[in-house]
């Protein structure tokens, strides 16, 4: 029997392409568990892509320079459904199957179109990992600037309804409490080894650069966990910007104040942002700096939100708790924290001061025998009596 010629086996493969394809279609059910599985309509789309690989390969074997086309016949058919709903490896599953197919059913009387099958399923595997890494690609370009909005939107402090969702989409695994860095961008940023670093700390971070500003929000990956003896505590925000340090540039680093949600993450940024603009006025300003470390020169800088919490942490608890205690704190720092020259001004024994001064400490939490932190409650005093509303000229 004479072999077929090529127009021959084209109008034959033509002939048989509905059999192959229902033939196709069996098989995927009897074999792939996860076909079986999926819901109709896009067992239905993946079905189409099937049969689009045997019309496809007819089209190929009447002009292999076709090759470029390839993903576009094949992958054409149902993109959305196919990247959405079956990964990678199950295209290849799907490839596989519909070759075996094929071959099984048109190979046995033609060693051509073997060799033609074999050089097909080459061509279409690489075209499918094509299709996937350019998918990744777009996905990751969509990621990035998406992830830059919600950190634009975090800074400015200007965002609507959507926020939420639109975090969610990036794939945020923070719960809790929300810190903001601000630092200095390196000259090449590695954001992959920023985000491996806060996984290593059961953290996760959202990144963004405003030019020579490296942004990062900073929550816990997992929820506090429950108080037992062997309970892990959650690592301070502290702790895990000190981590995140080497990702930075050079120069000063600030970490805001802890909120209880990402959607006050603004709060934070702004006094991250407000204290990383003058931490050069800190000759020995540590790296990182936490932002309430910098009121006084926030407050000095017209930041509002740092006169507002030097006044409202200091000022008024102090108040409220003793005029005693905030006449001892204001004459002990006019008097150069010494302890003798303050007891000779208030009459009272040095112990009496000293016993006053750890009071202080235990309702505000700042001590003032320290020298920066003695900067920071003097801040206090002269931002908190300013603010007080002027007494009543007797007439």
């Amino acid at each position: 029997m004479a072999p077929k010629t090529k127009a021959q086996t084209l109008a034959w493969l033509r002939t048989i392409s509905g059999e192959l394809s229902t033939a196709t279609l069996k098989r995927l059910e009897d074999t792939l568990p996860w076909y079986g599985d999926m819901p109709p309509g896009r067992r239905s789309a993946v079905g189409l892509v099937a049969q689009a690989g045997i019309t496809s390969f007819i089209s190929w074997f009447e002009d292999p320079k076709s090759t470029p086309w390839i993903a576009a016949d094949v992958f054409g058919a149902a993109p959305r459904e196919l990247l959405r709903s079956v990964s990678l490896t199950q295209t290849l599953q799907l490839i596989r199957i519909t070759v075996e197919v094929v071959e099984n059913r048109v190979t046995a009387s033609d060693e051509v179109l073997r060799e033609a099958i074999l050089l097909y399923s080459r061509e279409i595997a690489f075209a499918a990992a094509d299709v996937y890494a350019r998918a990744a690609e777009a996905r990751g370009l969509w990621d990035a600037r998406l992830e830059a909005l919600v950190v634009d939107s975090i800074l400015s402090g200007e965002y609507d309804n959507e926020l939420p969702s639109r975090i969610a989409a990036l794939g945020w695994n923070g719960h809790g409490e929300v810190c903001v860095l601000v630092g200095t961008t390196p000259r090449v940023l590695d954001v992959d080894q920023l985000r491996r670093t806060a996984r290593h700390l059961d953290a996760d971070v959202l990144i963004g650069v405003q030019g020579n500003r490296l942004v990062l929000v900073i929550g816990r990956a997992e929820p506090a966990p429950l108080e037992t003896d062997d309970a892990k505590p959650p690592l301070p925000f502290l702790d895990i910007a000190k981590q995140l340090e080497p990702g930075f540039g050079p120069g000063h680093l600030v970490l805001g104040h802890e909120v209880p949600t990402l959607v006050d993450a603004s709060k934070s940024a702004r006094a991250a942002l407000a204290g990383f603009a003058v931490a050069r006025s800190w000759r020995n300003a540590p790296r990182p700096t936490l932002a309430d470390d910098l009121l006084p020169e926030r407050a000095f800088a017209g930041d509002a939100l740092a006169r507002s919490t030097l006044i409202n942490r200091i000022y008024k608890p102090l108040q409220a708790h003793s005029t005693e205690l905030l006449a001892t704190l204001w004459c002990y720092l006019d008097n150069g924290r010494s302890l003798e020259a303050t007891a000779r001004e208030l009459f009272v024994h040095p112990n009496t001061v000293r016993y006053r001064l750890k009071r202080i400490s235990e309702v505000i939490g700042w001590d003032a025998t320290g020298a920066r932190e003695a900067l920071i409650l003097q801040s206090a005093l002269i931002v908190g009596s300013i603010a007080e509303p002027e007494s009543p000229r007797k007439q």
